[in-house]
C-alpha cells in the first residue's frame, strides 16, 4: 500500500501540487479541483482489490509518471488532425490537441440559432455562475478515482448548450487529438452537454492518436469525463469513437441523466488503445424516458477493453435497451459488465441488455458479466450473453461458394460487428468504423453491410 501511495503522491506532485492555475479562478472552480484532488490523494488507483476494477489491471498505468501534455504549434496539428475532422459532415467542430483548445481548427458559426458551442475556458470567462451548478454535479468524484482525477485537474474541454426546442441537423463533433511527444503526457479533457426542453442534436466524440512510425513513441494518458444533462423531452443520438494509439492509456466516464420523456441513444466503438476503460451510467430520472446503449470493441495483439455500463431506472414506463458485441483477436482481452438497477418506484420498466463476443484465436479472452438488480414487482426485465468462435458451418457454406478460408472468416467477422454498425445513423462515424473493418480484414474499402431502413428498430 505504501508503494501504491507513493506512486500517486509522485504523479500528483509532478503535474503540480493544486491543479491548473492558468485561465479563470473562481472560488467554486478552485473548490471542485481541490475536492477532486484531495479525493484522488486519499483513494489513489484503483487496485485488483477493487471490485469494480478486478479485471482490468492499472499496475502498469499507475508506474508511469506522466507529466502535463504540452502545446503543438497549429500547423503541426492541422496536418495530423486530417484522417480525423469531418468536415462539412459535421455543423461545428471542436478540436482539442494534447488537451488544449485549437480556435484556429474549430468552426462554430454554422450552428443554428439556440445551439452554443465553446472551449470550457471560455465558458468559464463568459459565465461562470452558470456552470457552477452544473459542471461537477453529476459526476460524482467519490465514485470513481479518475473522476477525482479529472476533476482536480478540471482546466479545459467543451461545453454545449442546447436552448429551447432547438433541432440541430448535422452532427456536432468534438474531437480531441493527441500527438506524442518526447516523454509520458496526460490530458483531462471534460465535456458539458446540457440541452433543454424538446433540444435534439447528434453529438460525437472523437478521441484519436496521431499515427507515428517511431517504435520507442512516449505513452501518454487520456482521462476523460463527460456529463450530459438531458431535459423533458430532449432527443440526443451520441457517439463516441475511440481510436487513440496503441501505446496509449484512454479512461473515461459519461455520466448521463435523462428527464420525463427524454431520449438517449448512445454508440461507443472501441478501436485503439493499448488500454481503455469505458464508464457509462445513465439515470433515467424522469417517467417514459428512454435509452439504448450500443457497443463495439475491435481489438487485437495485447489490446484490452474494459467496458461498464449502469441503466439506472428511477422512474416509472421507462424502456432501456443494451448490445455490445466485442471482436478479439490475437491475444486481446476485454471486459463487459453492465447493470440495469430498477427503484421500487420505476414500475412498468422494460429493460433489455445483451453482450455478445466473438473470439478470433484460443489466445483471446473475454470476461461477461450482465447483472440485473430489481426492486420493483411490475417489469420486464432480461439479459444475455454469448461468447464463442467463428461459426464453422458458415465458414464451410461461404467456402462451397469459391470463398477462400480466410476471406470467409473476415466476411463473417464484419457481419457479426456490422449489427452495430448499421444502427448509427451518424454517416462519418458509421464509414470510418467500416473502413477500419475492411482494413484490418484485406476486405475492399467499398464494402457495407448497411441496411438503415430495415435496420431502424432498436436493439431487442
Amino acid at each position: 500500500m505504501t508503494q501504491v501511495l507513493e506512486q500517486e503522491h509522485h504523479y500528483l506532485a509532478k503535474l503540480g501540487p493544486s491543479g491548473p492555475q492558468d485561465g479563470p479562478q473562481h472560488p467554486w472552480l478552485s473548490a471542485l479541483r481541490q475536492a477532486g484532488l484531495d479525493r484522488f490523494t486519499r483513494v489513489g488507483f484503483p487496485s485488483s482489490q477493487d471490485e469494480e476494477w478486478r479485471q482490468t489491471n492499472l499496475a502498469p498505468l499507475a508506474k508511469i509518471a506522466f507529466g502535463p501534455a504540452t502545446r503543438v504549434p497549429p500547423a503541426a496539428a492541422a496536418h495530423a488532425l486530417t484522417p480525423y475532422t469531418f468536415g462539412k459532415d459535421a455543423v461545428a467542430e471542436l478540436v482539442f490537441v494534447n488537451g488544449f483548445f485549437a480556435p484556429e481548427l474549430s468552426r462554430t458559426a454554422d450552428l443554428p440559432r439556440g445551439a452554443t458551442l465553446t472551449n470550457l475556458g471560455h465558458a468559464l470567462n463568459t459565465d461562470g455562475t452558470r456552470l457552477a451548478g452544473q459542471l461537477g454535479r453529476h459526476a460524482d468524484i467519490h465514485k470513481n478515482p479518475f473522476v477525482a482525477l479529472n476533476t482536480g485537474f478540471l482546466g479545459d474541454g467543451a461545453v454545449l448548450h442546447l436552448a429551447r426546442n432547438t433541432v440541430v441537423e448535422r452532427p456536432i463533433h468534438l474531437l480531441f487529438l493527441t500527438i506524442p511527444g518526447t516523454g509520458p503526457a496526460v490530458a483531462h479533457p471534460r465535456v458539458l452537454v446540457c440541452a433543454e426542453e424538446n433540444a435534439e442534436a447528434s453529438i460525437v466524440e472523437t478521441y484519436a492518436g496521431a499515427t507515428t512510425s517511431a517504435p520507442d513513441a512516449a505513452p501518454y494518458f487520456t482521462n476523460a469525463v463527460t456529463e450530459m444533462i438531458c431535459a423533458a423531452h430532449a432527443r440526443i443520438n451520441h457517439c463516441k469513437l475511440q481510436q487513440e494509439s496503441r501505446n496509449a492509456y484512454h479512461i473515461a466516464t459519461m455520466q448521463v441523466e435523462l428527464g420525463r420523456g427524454a431520449s438517449f441513444v448512445s454508440h461507443s466503438a472501441s478501436i485503439g488503445s493499448k488500454l481503455t476503460r469505458n464508464d457509462l451510467n445513465v439515470i433515467l430520472n424522469g417517467e417514459f424516458a428512454e435509452a439504448t446503449l450500443n457497443g463495439l470493441v475491435l481489438v487485437t495483439g495485447d489490446q484490452h477493453v474494459d467496458n461498464h455500463t449502469l441503466l439506472r431506472h428511477e422512474k416509472a414506463n421507462c424502456p432501456s435497451h443494451e448490445l455490445y458485441k466485442h471482436v478479439l483477436d490475437g491475444r486481446a482481452t476485454a471486459v463487459f459488465r453492465g447493470k440495469i438497477f430498477v427503484q421500487q418506484d420505476a414500475q412498468k420498466t422494460d429493460s433489455k441488455q445483451t453482450s455478445k463476443s466473438l473470439l478470433l484465436t484460443d489466445e483471446a479472452y473475454m470476461n461477461s458479466q450482465p447483472a440485473l438488480e430489481i426492486y420493483a414487482d411490475d417489469v420486464k426485465c432480461t439479459h444475455g450473453s454469448t461468447t464463442g468462435p467463428v461459426d464453422e458451418d458458415m465458414v464451410f457454406y461461404l467456402r462451397t461458394r469459391g470463398i477462400s478460408l480466410e476471406a470467409a472468416r473476415h466476411l463473417l467477422t464484419y457481419a457479426f460487428a456490422a449489427d452495430v454498425t448499421r444502427r448509427i445513423h451518424v454517416e462519418p462515424v458509421r464509414r470510418r468504423i467500416e473502413e477500419f473493418m475492411a482494413a484490418q480484414h484485406g476486405l475492399p474499402q467499398d464494402l457495407r453491410i448497411t441496411d438503415l431502413g430495415a435496420h431502424d428498430e432498436k436493439a431487442r
